[in-house]
């Protein structure tokens, strides 16, 4: 009997806390951890670095299968391979992704920062604003195959395509490359790239233009195919809890000055 009152103490707490949060009370059980899952990271600047096997996404991968006792595999691929073994449900989940209307399909997130995306220009492509860019048909812009950026990032890029002045990579140091020998004039960065700006040779030949777009969220991706409703919202209840108590900001402080980490946190 007395155990009986225990239990049902117990349970009145967690729904207690669960009313409290405004969260169901299922959402505040730790994920299933029945069979083994896996993660996909992929290298992007301050993100993932393969040669260091260190960066946010690296951080908050570890944080989060501490915190869920899962038995998770890490591994590294390209971003385009990322998202289709999402869709199809072959990989379970990966990191800062951003959303659209085509991956809400497959695809379901749990948020934990938001960036701004500018534009790298070469300076001998004279060129002062976005709008000179496209309208100079002789300029070539990188990108990085399935990425997706702001509203006007991507009407730019979509604009670029159509008119075949794209170059595609698969990451971000063979741009950089191109950049700095002419092969293109422009890419798009974000934050995470900010090491790479501060080298003389890029910083030298080229300047940076702003979208003007609003932070565009990103977060932990999640596979409809592979992982149930109940389970994505155990998981977003993690990646919760870490924005709640002050991990996420203390992750992004290794690598940002406060102002900015604090800003990319708390949207």
């Amino acid at each position: 009997m007395v155990g009986s009152l225990r239990c049902l103490r117990r349970a009145a707490l967690a729904l207690g806390a669960g009313l409290l949060l405004g969260l169901p009370a299922q959402v505040l059980a730790r994920p299933d951890c029945s069979r083994p899952l896996s993660l996909a990271l992929h290298e992007h600047g301050l993100l993932y670095s393969a040669e260091t096997s260190s960066g946010i996404d690296k951080d908050v991968a570890d944080e989060l299968i501490r915190r869920s006792g899962c038995r998770v595999h890490v591994s590294l691929m390209p971003r385009a391979r990322i998202w289709k073994l999402i869709e199809s449900g072959a990989l379970d989940f990966s990191l800062s992704g951003i959303s659209n209307e085509q991956r809400e399909g497959f695809a379901a997130f749990a948020w934990y920062f938001s960036n701004k995306y500018y534009l790298l220009v070469r300076r001998d492509a004279k060129v002062q604003r976005i709008e000179d860019f496209e309208r100079n048909k002789a300029l070539q812009l990188g990108v990085i195959r399935s990425f997706r950026y702001s509203e006007s990032a991507n009407r730019l890029v979509d604009a670029l395509a159509a008119e075949q002045r794209l170059t595609l990579s698969s990451g971000l140091p063979p741009l950089f490359n191109a950049l700095a020998k002419g092969h293109i004039q422009a890419m798009i960065i974000e934050p995470f790239d900010y090491p790479t700006l501060e080298s003389d040779s890029i910083r030298e030949i080229s300047q940076i233009l702003e979208f003007g777009d609003a932070p565009v969220p990103h977060g932990l991706i999640m596979s409809k195919a592979s992982l149930s409703s109940t389970e994505q919202a155990r998981w977003r209840a993690l990646i919760d809890e870490m924005r709640r108590d002050g991990t996420m900001l203390q992750i992004f402080l290794k690598y940002f000055k406060p102002e900015l980490a604090r800003a990319m946190v708390n949207f």
